[in-house]
This record gives C-alpha cells, structure tokens and sequence, in this order.
C-alpha cells in the first residue's frame, strides 16, 4: 500500500466547519424520491458544491425522468468510485417543523444520516487530497437520485461507472464507528389472494372469502424465514375487501424477505411462488422478486483490512466491522465482482425515523479515513 500522509486527519479536522455548512446546505434543499422535481433541483445544488469545493463540474446523468450526478476525473473507466444519494425519504416541508440543528455534539435533521453527512465528506475527501496535490485521476463520485425507492433507473449507470474499479465506497451511515462488511440481499413480494365475492347477510356461504384464505397462509409466508440462517420473511403491508356487507373476492400482504446468501435469497423467491391456497376455492398470485442481492463479506475483506491500515497511519481509533440487514447500493456492485466497502459515511442513528442524525466528532476522522483510502486505490499498480 503506498505511504499514507499522517495529515489527513489535521486536514479534515480543519475544514470540519466548511463540511458542516455543506451539510446543511443539501439538507435544507429537500429532495423526497418520488418528488422527481426536487431531486432535479438538489442535483444542481449538489453540482454547484462541487463546483465550488474542487473546480469541477459534475456530469447530469437523467435516466427515465431522474436525475442523477458524475463527477468523472480522467480515465473514461475510474478505479475508484465513490457511492452516493441525495434523495431521502423525507416530504418536503419536513424541515420547516425539524429543521437543520448543530449543538456540537450531533447534527439533525432530515438526511443527515441517511446519507447527506456522506455526499458531503465524499466531496471534501477529495478536496483534502487535491490541496495536498492529488491529481485524482482515476476517481469517480456518483450521486444518484432514487437509491431510496430501490435504485430503480441508476442500477446500471451504476454497475457500468464501477464496472472495472479497484474499489467501491459506498457512503451510507454507520450505527457505531463500524464499517460495514456485509449486508443482507432483500426481495420485496405481493401475495394476493382471489376468492369470491357474496353478500355478507343474504349468501355469505356462496363467497370464498380472500381475506380469511390470506389470513391462514400468514404463517405459512413467515416460516419461510430462516433464523438460523439470518434469513427473514416478513409479512408487512395487508390490504382486502371493498364493503362491509361483502364476502371480500380479493385480499393481499407485501412481503419483507432478506437473507444473507444468494443461495438463501433463491431458496425463499422459489418457495414463497409455490405458495397455494389453504382454502379451496381460492387462487393465489404472486408478483415482485429480488431488489438487491447479498453483500456477501468476500466482497469487503481486503478493503476492509486497507482501511485497518489507513487508519492506523493516520491516527484514528480502531475500526470494527460490522454485517447488517439493511441493503444499499453496495449490494449491486459487491454482487458483480467489484471489491466494496460499505458505511464509510456519517456514524449517527435514526435512519428514515425522527430522532435522525450525524455525530458530529466522527465526521473529520472519517472523512481522512476516506482521503487515505481514495488516494490508497488510485496510487497502486492495477494488479496490486
């Protein structure tokens, strides 16, 4: 590994009142998924960040009718690619009642975790490196704007911008100081149940009734789980019947599913599509399959024993690894091959929930962790 300079860390910690006045910044532009105008608008937020921070103006990428962000130095392939979104699952409005706060000891408000305190050290992190002489060459800094809705239009922009790097950093929040080396893959399912419609009172035994055919094949979706396995099935979301005097003809759950291998992953989406109807006369339809796949840790191992290293030269606390069940977009790239190390962003709590937010002692340390890993990846020989 090529020498990491120790001061990394003086220089993050220097710049840490700039970082959180950026973070503050895409904060309070309010960028919910669904709201495609929005994401369009924080995008150019975004681009006028870099712009300012590292003279470089960021490439829009609009896929469908979502705008997305590259910032590409150099090479038409990068060997580094940074990993970032700045659409949240927030509405707009949602900071006029929480509005950005700083009380020294943690930042708050909507996306600071998840993930606008990492959008920010992405960009600083190579702004530490570039004042130190970095030509960056080789970097890539994606900024997508539907990861929260499942990546949907910016999954193969993805895989194709990371397609031959060294390494991939994907800069989602950690719930300690963790990195995360692992994380489950997640299906997301519809089971819907078609019975047949009757009036309640005058011939309820001429319906099949959905919503009782459902109900006894709850248990049945549920001990698809596998806990020893760390597999889980999770009927979520119920819905069924049209008025109250009608035997319902039609009742459905979403399903949860996540698992830790794709061998497991395969096993749940071929059993839970075999699924029949405890109730004759009922019909059962399954819809949806596999959003992400396993992050396995094979993936993480040798980036993650790098940062041990980066860490150490420039003088930050041990690192921990941590594997979880939440998905990212670490999931896609881990899956094809491409080495990837994943909570390298805000450490804080409260993802999507109320109590949101970044601590604010971790956010220098890890955004010269970040510096020394970047420079680390684009110094080295290729086969190294």
């Amino acid at each position: 590994m090529p020498a990491i300079s120790p001061d990394l860390l003086k220089s993050a910690e220097a710049r840490l009142d700039e970082i959180i006045a950026d973070i503050k910044t895409l904060v309070e532009v309010e960028t919910p998924s669904e709201d495609k105008d929005a994401v369009a608008e924080g995008a150019a937020v975004v681009a006028d960040l870099m712009y300012d921070r590292l003279g470089m103006e960021p490439e829009p990428v609009v896929v469908g009718d979502v705008t997305h962000l590259r910032l590409r130095v150099g090479e038409p392939k990068p060997k580094v690619v940074l990993i970032t979104h700045q659409d949240t699952v927030w509405p707009i409005g949602t900071v006029a009642r929480k509005p950005f706060s700083n009380d020294g000891h943690a930042l708050r408000g909507p996306g600071t975790f998840d993930m606008l305190t990492g959008l920010a050290m992405s960009i600083h992190a190579a702004k530490i490196l570039k004042d130190q002489g970095h030509t960056l060459y080789g970097l890539s800094i994606l900024v997508t704007g539907d990861e929260e809705l499942g990546s949907i239009t910016s999954k193969e922009l993805l895989l194709e911008e990371a397609a031959e790097a060294r390494a991939a950093f994907v800069m989602e929040g950690a719930l300690d100081t963790s990195l995360k080396v692992a994380r489950k893959g997640t299906s997301n399912y519809t089971v819907a149940v078609h019975g047949v419609a009757s009036h309640a009172g005058l011939d309820p035994e001429k319906g099949v009734n959905a919503g009782i055919a459902l109900g006894l094949l709850l248990p049945e979706i549920a001990a698809l789980g596998e806990p020893s396995l760390g597999t889980t099935v999770t009927p979520t979301v119920l819905k069924g019947g049209t008025t109250t005097n009608t035997v319902p003809d039609y009742a459905e759950v979403v399903v949860d599913a996540r698992a830790a291998t794709i061998a497991e992953q395969e096993r749940v989406d071929e059993q839970i599509r075999a699924l029949t109807s405890p109730m004759t006369g009922a019909r059962i339809q399954v819809t949806g399959g596999v959003n992400r796949p396993p992050m396995e840790r094979e993936a993480a191992q040798m980036l993650y024993e790098r940062a041990e290293k980066v860490a150490a030269a420039i003088g930050i606390e041990e690192l921990t690894a941590a594997e979880v069940g939440g998905a990212s977009d670490g999931n896609f790239t881990a899956a094809a091959g491409i080495p990837t190390l994943d909570g390298m962003g805000a450490c804080g709590a409260g993802a999507h929930a109320e109590h949101e937010h970044a601590l604010v002692d971790y956010i220098a340390p890890r955004t010269a962790l970040l510096a020394g890993l970047i420079a680390a990846h684009l110094d080295r020989p290729a086969a190294g």
